[in-house]
């Protein structure tokens, strides 16, 4: 037996809650999965919060284990590519969503999602980074593919999980980072990552004009909606615009404009089917370039019994940072 979070349909009521679930269960809930693992640390992101409060249709099969990621050691594997006791990240796929996620102690999954943990990180590590680093690790090569090697760059979201990465990993990089929030009471924590400035997420969210004063020279934005159209209209000529979050609304109120008068690129990120050869990259330069200091400052962790409640504080904005889910605990 395994405790897991557990979300259940009946009709039009929803279900969530703290159960002890069986392997026979687990099995028969996770076809084509090849890899059992021995679950250490999962986490809370704003799509899991979306799920465990069922405010969004982001579970697209009941029952459900939430969790879009998770880390631990393998206990058993048909897969030819892992052995028992190999450390693994596991994160997007679409678990948490049309597969059973990594809000339990034992998950089961297929091999070739699977990413190997990468020295020197351990699997709280990982989970302290999660899908909000990874992804935030996403943009930051994109803007570097994209031939963004230096300037000012706006993140916005800032003292989100992603924003929280992103500031740190583009400051490292030598960009000169402008974090914007809605928390400017939390200047300091950005500026200890690396934000030269930080700015009020008002001058960016509501309606602006289609074309504005060059500003960035790249944007990494996980807000969407007029924040994400007042980004590209102030990104300088040839900039980069690295889109991969939605807090503020899906809907982007922009003209073509920045597109086509100063070449603009805006970059989508995602993160739940990137290819394994790109996530391992990006998983390989956070365990290289990613100051392990930070993740304390960045991380607060909880027990496997807070998750549900954990799910309505993300979503009600009062999270900072990341939240780790010690599932054994």
């Amino acid at each position: 037996m395994f405790k897991a979070i557990y979300l259940s349909k009946d009709d039009d009521h929803f279900h969530a809650e703290l159960r002890e679930l069986d392997d026979a269960t687990l099995e028969a809930n996770t076809a084509g999965a090849d890899v059992t693992i021995d679950i250490d640390y999962s986490t809370i992101n704003y799509k899991d919060g979306l799920a465990l409060t069922n405010k969004s249709p982001v579970v697209r099969k009941w029952p459900m284990v939430p969790g879009i990621d998770c880390a631990g050691t393998i206990a058993a594997t048909s897969s030819p590519r892992w052995a028992v006791g190999d450390r693994v990240v596991m994160n997007g796929w679409g678990i948490g969503e049309s597969a059973w996620g990594g809000l339990a102690q034992r998950g089961r999954y297929r091999g070739d999602w699977l990413v190997r943990v990468p020295a020197p990180l351990s699997t709280r590590d990982t989970m302290a980074i999660g899908t909000a680093g990874y992804t935030a690790m996403l943009a930051c090569m994109a803007i570097r593919d994209a031939g963004v090697v230096e300037g000012d760059v706006l993140v916005t979201g800032a003292s989100g999980g992603v924003g929280s990465f992103a500031i740190a990993i583009l400051a490292r990089r030598g960009y000169r980072v402008f974090a914007s929030t809605g928390k400017l009471e939390e200047a300091a924590y950005l500026k200890q990552l690396g934000a030269a400035e930080v700015l009020d997420r008002a001058e960016l969210s509501a309606a602006g004009k289609p074309l504005q004063k060059e500003r960035w020279a790249a944007v990494v934005d996980s807000v969407g909606s007029h924040t994400l159209a007042n980004a590209c209209a102030q990104t300088r000529y040839g900039g980069a615009v690295a889109a991969c979050g939605l807090a503020q609304g899906m809907d982007l109120p922009v003209t073509v404009a920045p597109f086509i008068l100063r070449g603009v690129r805006l970059l989508g990120i995602d993160s739940v089917m990137c290819p394994v050869d790109r996530r391992t990259a990006a998983w390989t330069h956070l365990a290289e370039e990613l100051d392990r200091a930070h993740l304390d400052a960045i991380t607060h962790e909880i027990p496997l019994a807070g998750a549900i409640e954990a799910g309505r504080q993300i979503l009600s904005g009062t999270i900072r940072g990341r939240l780790v889910v010690d599932v054994n605990r």
